[in-house]
C-alpha cells in the first residue's frame, strides 16, 4: 500500500487530493499506467507526463525511479519561482 498525493490541476481532474493505492508497479511510469487504466480522469491527468513532475517520498525524481520501499507518490505541474 501506498499513498498517492494529487496537487494543482492533477488533483482537479482527478477529483481528489490523496488516496492510498495498492500497486505492484516497480518504477513511477507502472504505477502511472496503472492509474491510467482505471478510468479516463486518470488518463486525462497523465495524459501528458512533460507538463508533470513526480517526487518519491518526498524527493523529486523521474519517471523511471524505482518504487521498492515507498511510502508515498506526489504528482505535480512544475513549479515556478518567484
Amino acid at each position: 500500500m501506498m499513498d498517492v498525493l494529487y496537487f494543482a490541476w492533477v488533483r482537479e481532474r482527478i477529483g481528489m487530493p490523496k488516496e492510498t493505492v495498492e500497486t505492484n508497479a516497480a518504477t513511477v511510469m507502472e504505477l502511472v499506467e496503472e492509474l491510467r487504466a482505471r478510468e479516463e480522469r486518470y488518463e486525462a491527468a497523465f495524459a501528458d507526463l512533460s507538463a508533470l513532475r513526480v517526487a518519491v517520498d518526498q524527493d523529486l525524481t523521474e519517471f523511471d525511479a524505482p518504487l521498492k520501499g515507498a511510502r508515498e507518490v506526489a504528482f505535480f505541474p512544475p513549479m515556478t519561482g518567484g
